[in-house]
């Protein structure tokens, strides 16, 4: 004999939040893997190369579990199975938990967030961009520059201590301006859009300390991703808290819905 009355409600309730949940974490996971098969992402100079993959297997985790909690909870819910919804129940429980975890880590590091951006993108500009083993990084950040209209983390000038003008930066402490090179090269996303390539190939070689030319981006771009950052920062906030208030009321309807189940096998 079937769960009726409220508890019907409740069921119908379920599978409905479970769909939501399905297509939540079918997105996470899709989102995940386009991440990490496009170096175009803009997001990721944001971190480190290695904390940026971390971060996304953690992502595309817990999109895998909400994807596999919504599963256990419409077959749990159509079955009238305590073992499923006591699964879904687990499962959304861990999810929810690491999304709480996550938000108090971002939400205590906020003030923060300034640096970490200009470490991730100074480092890029002077270790990473150009070098043949982090050529994803190189199309990430020439895609940044073109599309934020910038140039280097903080302007075109950090081009002149990079590895992309064979800079020797085994010895960081003892790189001055002595030793920088007195012409140094800037990467053709540098130059503004409407440029053509052989008039970029001319400007873009810039003498170190000397005025810049109105054919290059002369703005920085770490200012520029922390102001996307913060504009964006309310409204990833206010996702996240939706969707753990919503994970919130399908534990509650599993439970009900498992005290109803197991009652209604005393009574039978």
């Amino acid at each position: 004999m079937g769960l009726n009355g409220c508890c019907s409600c409740v069921k119908y309730l379920m599978v409905l939040i479970n769909i939501l949940f399905w297509l939540i974490g079918l997105t996470i996971v899709l989102t995940s893997l386009w991440m990490l098969t496009d170096p175009t992402f803009m997001l990721s100079m944001t971190q480190s190369y290695n904390h940026y993959h971390i971060a996304l297997y953690v992502f595309l985790a817990i999109g895998i579990l909400i994807t596999l909690g919504a599963f256990f909870g419409c077959l749990g819910v159509c079955r009238e199975s305590q073992c499923l919804l006591v699964s879904f129940f687990c499962v959304i429980l861990i999810v929810m938990v690491a999304q709480i975890a996550a938000g108090a880590w971002a939400f205590h590091n906020r003030n923060k967030l300034d640096d970490m951006v200009r470490a991730a993108v100074k480092s890029s500009v002077q270790e990473e961009y150009g070098q043949s083993s982090m050529s994803s990084r190189t199309v990430t950040f020439d895609t940044l520059q073109k599309n934020l209209q910038c140039c280097g983390a903080d302007g075109p000038g950090d081009w002149a201590t990079s590895r992309f003008n064979n800079v020797d930066r085994t010895n960081i402490v003892d790189i001055a301006v002595s030793s920088m090179n007195v012409l140094y090269n800037i990467p053709e996303s540098c130059c503004k859009a409407d440029i053509k390539d052989n008039e970029c190939d001319k400007w873009r070689n810039l003498k170190f300390g000397g005025p810049l030319n109105t054919y290059i981006y002369q703005q920085g771009c770490v200012d520029k991703l922390i102001e996307i950052i913060y504009e964006n920062w309310v409204t990833i906030f206010a996702i996240t808290a939706a969707v753990i208030l919503l994970e919130l009321l399908s534990l509650t309807f599993a439970l009900s819905l498992c005290c109803a189940v197991r009652n209604q096998h005393y009574k039978a």
